[in-house]
């Protein structure tokens, strides 16, 4: 009996551990995705054009809220809820607006009145 208590509790350790490192962690509970994220970013306007293949964004996150902080002078995403559950944001913005973010990469298709940002980034 203490043989099979034993099994089963390490079997439970096991699932805890690798449940707790899944690559489809929830950020909404925890700050995971924080940090910086390396790769291609852009930026447009009516009258400005932004790019950089080496540019960068900085994640940080207050209470339930983003913000994408990027490289190069280009404005930032600031202020972005995610719903629970969800490993992206999709925002009222545009047909075209998405964000995706996992703890390696970073994907971002944002377009409002007249401007865009991108980003195509892996940390």
């Amino acid at each position: 009996m203490k043989k099979l208590i034993k099994f089963f509790s390490v079997f439970a350790v096991t699932l805890l551990v690798m449940s707790s490192c899944s690559k489809n962690d929830d950020p909404k509970d925890n700050n995971l995705f924080v940090g910086t994220y390396e790769g291609k970013v852009s930026y447009s306007n009516d009258s400005n054009e932004i790019s950089n293949e080496s540019g960068s964004v900085t994640v940080t996150k207050v209470g339930d809220s983003y913000s994408f902080i990027f490289s190069d002078d280009i404005p930032t995403l600031g202020d972005l809820e995610i719903e629970k559950g969800e490993n992206k944001f999709e925002l009222d913005w545009d047909e075209a607006s998405i964000i995706i973010i996992d703890e390696s990469t970073l994907n971002i298709k944002m377009a409002k009145n007249g401007k865009t940002w991108s980003a195509n980034c892996k940390r």
